[in-house]
């Protein structure tokens, strides 16, 4: 029997993300805290577990196994949306990492079809004939990402001759398998795609001949190269249904500037994404004797704030994203060893 679902919940979400109609909207809000506290302009520095996302080229630039997760608090509560990371170095400059991300959504009322009586012109002119507003049942949609990444971290001496000095460069390479999962109800529809990214960074201080410089660095990510599909199952139409995952490219460049004199650094990033349409993200954090972090971000009219505090080898995160909908929280806490 079909039925008839109230999915406002959902038609929300879509809403916010400027692109209902595909599948892939629920991974573009996108993992991690930090990253959100800076306006989610992460690309260029990508150096938590939440990498695996935004650059996973970054990863390579751990060099102690990382554990993370999240929870974060959607339009009032309606949505909720977690995340788990785990990244692991191993010899020869590499990294490895997964990550698990979920969106879900319960209590979606469902209306059943046999209750309706006449067309809707009919129902307009004769209101006892409407639908009552108590749910027939109830139901949940539940949205996962599973990334499984690799990343190599190589170093190079680029030889600048006339000027008399080498100029390093770190470079990353890396990518990720994933694997989507998206269940409404009793429908369920899975795909697979590949992400492709790399990053690099230099230092200002060799390039100018200026001690007190810090680095800059450059990122990239070509999210679900060629496009992804998922493909649903129908229970009800016994018939199979595409969606379509768009392909992304993420560009992002930052500057790390260490300020001695306090026991600071100093980092400003900026991010591009071109998706549905091309939107700058802005982000600052300011990082205080490896105790305490603050940040700052804007995208596409949305402000952004966030804190985090550390104590030996655990980080606790918040971040603070305004929505035209309705403001969303997110905490977190990673932990290194």
């Amino acid at each position: 029997m079909k039925k008839i679902t109230v999915l406002l919940i959902v038609l929300l979400l879509s809403v916010s993300l400027s692109a209902g109609r595909y599948a892939g909207d629920f991974m573009v809000i996108g993992s991690g805290v930090r990253s959100s506290g800076m306006g989610k302009a992460f690309t260029a520095i990508a150096n938590d577990g939440s990498a695996i996302y935004w650059n996973a080229s970054g990863i390579a630039q751990m060099r102690e196994t990382e554990i993370g997760i999240m929870r974060a608090f959607l339009y009032n509560s309606l949505a909720s949306y977690d995340n788990f990371s785990f990244c692991q170095p191993l010899p020869n400059d590499v990294t490895i990492g997964f990550n698990w991300t979920r969106l879900s959504i319960d209590d979606i009322p469902v209306f059943l079809e046999e209750h309706l009586v006449g067309n809707p012109s009919f129902r307009s002119a004769y209101h006892e004939y409407n639908l009552t507003g108590i749910p027939d049942d109830w139901m949940t949609s539940t949205d996962d990402l599973l990334q499984f990444a690799f990343a190599k971290h190589i170093h190079y001496d680029l030889n600048l001759g006339w000027l008399f000095f080498d100029l390093p460069f770190e470079l990353y390479f890396g990518g990720n398998i994933k694997y989507i999962k998206r269940k409404i109800d009793d429908s369920i529809g899975n795909g697979t795609g590949f992400d492709f990214s790399f990053l690099t960074r230099t230092s200002l201080a060799v390039l100018f001949e200026r001690d007190w410089l810090g680095d800059f660095s450059f990122g990239v990510n070509f999210q679900d190269i060629g496009g992804s599909n998922i493909t649903w199952d129908v229970v009800d139409d016994n018939s199979d249904h595409q969606d379509e995952v768009l392909m992304n490219s993420k560009l992002g460049m930052a500057v790390i500037q260490p300020l001695p004199f306090i026991n600071s650094t100093l980092t400003l990033s900026h991010d591009i994404d071109y998706i549905y349409s091309t939107v700058h993200h802005f982000g600052l954090e300011y990082e205080y004797r490896d105790l305490v972090e603050v940040r700052l971000g804007y995208y596409d009219t949305n402000f952004t704030t966030g804190l985090t505090i550390m104590y030996k080898d655990f980080a606790l995160d918040y971040a603070f994203l305004t929505n035209n909908l309705a403001s969303t929280n997110r905490v977190g806490l990673r932990v290194s060893f």
